[in-house]
């Protein structure tokens, strides 16, 4: 099977609607030869992810937490200070990594996503 590219264009859309279409595509569930088990060979590039349309509330209200595994070590951003330090592209492939399988082929799905501002 040879290598697909799908492009998604992100103006004007929400990040739930562009990580739903994205992941679906990187799990290959618009194949017909869709199998759980094997991570197809297809590149999702998403346009325009400077021009997605987010909330204001939800802007300053979502917050995204990570943990160093010392304790104390949780801390707590807004939405509006991860857009500040790495861009929409970093919203979004967060958003899809969490729609993805939890198993081995998480990461070789990620590494097919391409998000272009």
């Amino acid at each position: 099977m040879s290598n697909t590219i799908h492009t998604i264009d992100a103006a004007g859309k929400s990040i739930g609607r562009v990580a739903t279409e994205a992941a679906s595509v990187l799990m290959g569930k618009n194949t017909t030869r869709f199998a759980r088990h094997i991570a197809p060979e297809v590149k999702v590039t998403i346009a325009n992810a400077g021009k997605l349309h987010i909330e204001e509330n939800k802007r300053d209200q979502k917050i995204y937490k990570t943990f160093s595994g010392y304790p104390g070590g949780l801390k707590e951003h807004s939405m509006s200070h991860v857009v500040a330090k790495g861009g929409n592209a970093l919203l979004l492939q967060h958003a899809v990594k969490g729609m993805l399988p939890k198993n081995k082929l998480q990461d070789t799905m990620l590494k097919n996503l391409i998000i272009t501002d």
